[in-house]
């Protein structure tokens, strides 16, 4: 059953509004940025200029994200950093690719070096009720990915209606997904504080059925850090502190974590 997901987004609101310790709470959030870059425009020289961005933040950010032809430049970039190089594979942003087009790019991925892979479910198969094949392809990037971390992109802006939004993330998380993610980046509606409840309320139900963790990545325009503090506390009022760390919550920005680093400085 979904909770009163008005309620909580208004209660938790109220929280943030009252918080003293803001400063440490953006330091957290800042350590869980996947800092992204996923233009058209991209190229070796920017992606490197990126990687040596992300060292200087303090605390550092968690990952950078970058296209797969990315992946290898970032890895030398990043060498004896403890910063995860992450890639979108399986015919990011659309999913609109065959199978084994989708596998053969994971594939190509973890040849790269990537830590982290990000794909994105089939939004028209899943409206079209065609779980199984949707689930079945989840599966089988979660298979191609070996021990690599796999967040699997809902776009929540495609599914509209919560229960979609619910059933989309308890698909993904028992066809394997380390993280459920909200959205692409690519779409007009990106992460919002109702699907995120939604999202949560699902991570909290599976790992009651399951003992096991997932985590939970929010991107897509996230653009204040009243928005992330929000996020932040809705995950440790819904999963406590265990979803408070930076394996099972994320935050994906290309632009944000100037903002944090700055409000951190103040």
């Amino acid at each position: 059953m979904l909770p009163d997901i008005d309620t909580i987004i208004a209660e938790v609101q109220q929280q943030v509004n009252l918080c003293n310790d803001n400063k440490e709470n953006l330091k957290f959030c800042l350590s869980c940025v996947d800092l992204t870059t996923l233009e058209g425009v991209d190229n070796d020289k920017k992606v490197e200029q990126l990687c040596q961005k992300a060292k200087l933040y303090v605390p550092q950010v968690a990952s950078v994200c970058v296209y797969p032809v990315f992946v290898k430049t970032a890895k030398i970039a990043l060498k004896d950093e403890d910063i995860h190089v992450a890639s979108v594979a399986g015919a990011f942003p659309s999913g609109q690719s065959p199978l084994s087009v989708k596998v053969a790019e994971v594939e190509y991925v973890v040849q790269q070096g990537a830590d982290e892979i990000d794909m994105v479910i089939s939004r028209g198969k899943f409206l079209d009720r065609q779980y199984d094949e949707v689930a079945g392809e989840i599966a089988a990037i979660r298979k191609a990915c070996k021990h690599i971390v796999l967040k699997v992109i809902l776009e929540t802006g495609e599914l509209q209606t919560a229960e979609n939004i619910y059933h989309a993330s308890m698909l993904a998380m028992q066809a394997g997904a380390d993280f459920i993610k909200t959205s692409t980046g690519k779409c007009t509606v990106g992460a919002t504080p109702q699907a995120v409840v939604v999202m949560l309320q699902a991570i909290k139900d599976f790992y009651s059925q399951t003992k096991k963790m997932v985590g939970l990545k929010v991107a897509g325009g996230i653009t204040t850090t009243e928005d992330v503090l929000l996020y932040r506390q809705l995950v440790g009022n819904m999963l406590g502190e265990k979803g408070l760390q930076k394996k099972y919550f994320r935050i994906g920005t290309s632009r944000l974590a100037d903002k944090l680093q700055a409000a951190i400085l103040e």
